[in-house]
């Protein structure tokens, strides 16, 4: 038996490693030690709710419907769309994304609020006009607002699907509460506190919401065309296709994903089979996390 996990250990640290990398760059070790290992106070433990969230495999297709959920405002699409690079670069920006979420959550206070200064800071040169001659604005509360709701919708709904233990009641409403206080800090108004007023959030912003060519774009872009060599997407597919099958139907429908009855059914449990593949390879790595807050 040893010898037999011995052998599986090994694959499963080498894909944990090709993850990380993938997701938090090249250096992601390094950086890792600097958020788990820096001796400080934090706004959370790993008995909070937020933390149990963000930490889990979970996170890969309820991020996946965040964003497919924040491309329907079309002043935050026009604003990726301007700004983001994600076509030129779409692998370092999913890494700053992944390295501001870990410091925010899993980070001391110190390290947390220079990060949200330096988006803030971002925040304030990202502005322009849409298609239609909109302005927007990245620092603009109300937007922030949104791109808040979609992510706390996407990585909630995710977990409480595919998660070994999902929240209670009180305790996703604590991770409501919880994930808005980086978002207030960036400067969003008006944040839901629970998963009733996330509900109500999301439904509120229906009237602006619309799958514009930019939107429906990023929706290929990300689904049907990943920037990844054919033998890694399978696996991202199977994550993928969680991330659609969590989405609100009238999301769905917008932009011309209609995933119904058995077929959402089956997407389901193919995003399940994603999550638990994820989740396996990031335990190949874990030991390094224990290390590093043990320092």
């Amino acid at each position: 038996m040893s010898l037999l996990s011995d052998l599986t250990r090994i694959p499963q640290q080498r894909l944990g490693r090709a993850l990380r990398a993938r997701v938090a760059g090249d250096d992601a070790s390094e950086r890792a030690a600097v958020i788990w290992g820096r001796r400080g106070e934090r706004w959370f433990t790993p008995e909070d709710p937020v933390w149990r969230v963000h930490a889990d495999a979970a996170m890969f297709p309820g991020g996946v419907a965040a964003l497919l959920l924040q491309s329907l405002h079309p002043l935050a699409m026009a604003g990726v769309a301007g700004h983001s690079g994600y076509r030129g670069d779409p692998w370092g920006r999913l890494q700053r994304t992944s390295g501001f979420l870990a410091t925010t959550t899993f980070g001391t206070i110190e390290d947390a609020e220079a990060a949200i200064a330096r988006v803030r800071s971002v925040h304030e040169r990202v502005r322009g006009t849409d298609e239609r001659g909109r302005p927007y604005r990245a620092s603009d509360p109300h937007l922030l607002r949104w791109v808040h709701v979609a992510e706390a919708y996407g990585f909630l709904t995710a977990f409480q699907r595919w998660a070994d233990e999902p929240l209670t009641p009180d305790e996703a409403d604590t991770y409501v509460r919880q994930s808005a206080v980086v978002a207030e800090r960036l400067g969003a108004t008006d944040l839901p506190l629970t998963v009733a007023g996330l509900h109500e959030a999301l439904e509120a912003f229906r009237p602006e919401l619309e799958a514009t060519t930019p939107a429906r774009d990023a929706a290929r872009f990300l689904l049907l065309d990943p920037p990844l060599p054919w033998a890694a997407r399978p696996g991202y597919g199977l994550i993928a296709t969680g991330g659609v099958a969590i989405l609100p139907v009238w999301a769905r429908v917008a932009l011309r994903l209609p995933v119904l009855g058995p077929v959402a059914v089956a997407a389901r449990g193919i995003g399940g089979i994603g999550t638990r593949g994820v989740r396996w390879a990031m335990a190949g790595v874990a030991e390094e996390r224990q290390v590093a807050s043990e320092a």
